[in-house]
């Protein structure tokens, strides 16, 4: 057996298996820290404490339509939950969960928003508007039913709640601005073109009836 192949091979007075146990322990050494003279591991992981919330029942209040609803729910429920189960609110629908159709479109601080998207418990403090808080005489639906835009009336709510959120910012807005609006809401029966023209006549009155 040649000498350099065996275990117990020197070099400099340093064998193999000393060579290899210091090198461990240099390797090792590398992953530690020192912190007020205590060795801590560098890679150990951060806990985080901001914002944690229980998983338990608790109670919420959210102001819906200019009224205020106290509710004990859970943290997981959705706005979208809430507002059909707790407040019997059925108007906002719901389509599916991995679909973003539209359907469930609300107003948060007057701005259109999924319901489906949202936990209830972040919409604590925000003022929030469903289709059962804008009047029936309100110049959008007038302007849908005026031009045969409901058809089924599935998802007309969140066509409504769409251009709601848009007029609210510009009461004359241009095709451009109507048809990105409008980009985030899927209708089965296709009434696209009735929308879009009610929207764009209700524009050049700049949104009155």
């Amino acid at each position: 057996m040649d000498r350099d192949s065996r275990p117990g091979y020197k070099v400099a007075g340093i064998d193999r298996r000393n060579f290899l146990k210091g090198t461990g322990a240099v390797v090792a050494a590398s992953t530690l820290g020192t912190a007020g003279g205590k060795v801590v591991a560098q890679n150990e992981p951060k806990v985080f404490t901001k914002n944690l919330v229980s998983s338990d029942p608790g109670k919420i209040v959210l102001r819906v339509n200019g009224d205020e609803h106290e509710l004990t729910l859970e943290p997981r429920v959705t706005l979208l939950e809430a507002l059909r189960i707790d407040l019997g609110l059925t108007g906002t629908k719901e389509v599916e969960e991995t679909t973003a159709a539209g359907a469930d479109t609300v107003l948060i601080n007057g701005k259109p928003v999924l319901a489906n998207s949202r936990l209830a418990i972040e919409c604590e403090g925000m003022e929030i508007t469903t289709i059962e808080g804008i009047a029936a005489d309100d110049s959008i639906v007038v302007g849908l039913m005026q031009h045969d835009a409901v058809l089924c009336g599935y998802c007309t709510p969140g066509f409504v709640m769409a251009l709601k959120g848009l007029f609210n910012v510009n009461p004359t807005p241009g095709p451009a601005e109507i048809d990105s609006a409008l980009g985030g809401n899927l209708c089965r029966c296709g009434a696209y073109a009735n929308v879009r023209a009610s929207a764009i006549e209700l524009a050049r009155r700049g949104g009155e009836n």
